[in-house]
């Protein structure tokens, strides 16, 4: 089976660093494309590219304001992401746990060996 085109979802369209430092800098609030130009570091038909793609997952939204147009993010269409990741959760805790005896043992052992 082809795998889908980047924009075709949101875990393809956030699979590119530069898109997560994106929607990184519009979860601080919501900016116009020359402030994340000047934040990301990048040419701004780089920046634009990026929105694009975020923009056709849904990632973010854009509205003019004056001449400017602003973009914000639109957390719920990160959500199948977090579901997905979410369901990994529980091994997570689970090592995390395992790593805490590890630890106490350890300690315990200073303290007393």
């Amino acid at each position: 089976m082809a795998r889908a085109a980047t924009t075709a979802d949101a875990f393809n369209a956030v699979a590119e660093p530069r898109r997560r430092e994106i929607l990184d800098a519009l979860s601080q609030a919501e900016r116009p494309v020359n402030e994340l130009v000047e934040l990301l570091g990048l040419a701004q038909p780089h920046v634009s590219r990026h929105l694009r793609v975020l923009r056709e997952v849904g990632a973010v939204v854009v509205r003019d304001k004056g001449r400017q147009r602003v973009y914000r993010l639109n957390p719920q269409a990160l959500k199948p992401i977090h579901d997905w990741v979410s369901s990994y959760q529980h091994l997570w805790e689970e090592r995390l746990e395992l790593l805490e005896d590890v630890l106490a043992d350890l300690k315990d052992e200073e303290t007393h060996g």
